[in-house]
C-alpha cells in the first residue's frame, strides 16, 4: 500500500459510488472523498453510508450545498437556513459529520439576484460558518466553476472560507484563472487550502486530448503519458494543493496518483498563462 497522498481527491459527480472503487483508493493512498448534495440524484450521501460506512472513517469527506430537489428537477439556493439545514441533514445521511462543507456554485444564484448580492453572498457564508461553529462540519469553503461574480461581492467582514475549490488545469481560460487567483488573494489563501476540480474539462476521451501532448509541462516528460501530465499541470492551473478527479477505476487513479511523482517546469505554466491573457486580450469583446 503507498503512503497516503492527501493531494488527490476522488471525485464521486459521475460515480457509480460503487465500494471497489472505495477500497482501491484507499489501497493506492488516495484518502480524500468529494461528494455533493446532488450528487447520484441527492442520494449520493445515504448510498455511501450504505455501501461503504465502515469504510468512510478512512477517508476525509467533503461535500457541497447549493443545490436542491425543486418543482421543476433542481433548484439553486443561497438562503441561509435552506443552507444550515442541508449541513444539518448531511452529516445524518452520511453518518458523520463532514470534514469540509462547500458552499455549491454561489454564482449560479448571484446571477439572478436582483439586488444585494453582497448581503446574499455574506448571509451564506455565515450559514455556513455558523454550521462550522456548531459541529455540524469540521470546515467551510466555496466551491465554484466560474469564481468571476464573486469578485466584487468580497465583504471582509463576513466570514471566509478556509477552503477554495475551483476549475483547474489546461481548458480553463484565463478569466477563471484569474479570478481564482483574486480570490485567493482576498481571502488570503495559502496553497494548502487550494482545490482544483474537473482537470480534464469533464473527460479524457475528449478530441482536444488527441490534438496538444501536455507532456511539455513535465521535466521529466518521457515517463509520463499525456493524460498525466493533464493531471499534474492542473496543480499549478491555479496553483493547488489537491484535484479532486473523477472516475470508477482504480487503475485509472493509479496513473494519476503515479503522476504526482513528476515535477513541472513552472516557467512553462507562466508562459501558458501569459499566452493565454494574450490571445484574451486580442479576443473581440
Amino acid at each position: 500500500m503507498r503512503g497516503a497522498d492527501p493531494r488527490v481527491v476522488l471525485g464521486l459527480h459521475r460515480s457509480r459510488h460503487e465500494r471497489r472503487l472505495l477500497t482501491g483508493a484507499l489501497d493506492l493512498g488516495v484518502t480524500a472523498l468529494d461528494t455533493s448534495t446532488n450528487y447520484l440524484g441527492f442520494c449520493s450521501h445515504r448510498v455511501l453510508a450504505r455501501t461503504a460506512g465502515d469504510l468512510l472513517p478512512k477517508f476525509t469527506v467533503s461535500t457541497k450545498v447549493g443545490y436542491f430537489p425543486g418543482p421543476g428537477g433542481v433548484e439553486h439556493s443561497l438562503d441561509p437556513v435552506r443552507l444550515h439545514a442541508a449541513v444539518e441533514q448531511a452529516a445524518v445521511d452520511l453518518g458523520r459529520e463532514p470534514d469540509v462543507v462547500f458552499l455549491h456554485n454561489p454564482e449560479h444564484s448571484l446571477r439572478e439576484a436582483a439586488s444585494e448580492k453582497q448581503d446574499v453572498l455574506a448571509q451564506a457564508c455565515t450559514a455556513l460558518d455558523d454550521a462550522t461553529a456548531k459541529g455540524l462540519c469540521a470546515a467551510w469553503g466555496v466551491a465554484s466553476w466560474d469564481p468571476s461574480p464573486m469578485l466584487s461581492l468580497i465583504d471582509t467582514t463576513a466570514p471566509t472560507p478556509s477552503v477554495l475549490m475551483v476549475r483547474a488545469g489546461l481548458l480553463v481560460g484565463t478569466r477563471t484563472l484569474d479570478a481564482a487567483d483574486a480570490l485567493i488573494e482576498a481571502w488570503d489563501l495559502g496553497g494548502g487550502e487550494v482545490w482544483g476540480m474537473s482537470p480534464f474539462g469533464g473527460s479524457t476521451s475528449a478530441s482536444v486530448w488527441g490534438r496538444i501532448d501536455p507532456r511539455v509541462f513535465l521535466r521529466d516528460s518521457s515517463r509520463r503519458s499525456p493524460v498525466q501530465a493533464a493531471f499534474r499541470a492542473a496543480y499549478h492551473l491555479p496553483g493547488a494543493c489537491s484535484v479532486a478527479v473523477g472516475t470508477d477505476e482504480p487503475a485509472h487513479l493509479g496513473q494519476l496518483v503515479d503522476a504526482l511523482a513528476s515535477e513541472v517546469e513552472e516557467r512553462t505554466v507562466q508562459e501558458y498563462r501569459s499566452l493565454l491573457r494574450d490571445r484574451s486580450r486580442s479576443q473581440p469583446p
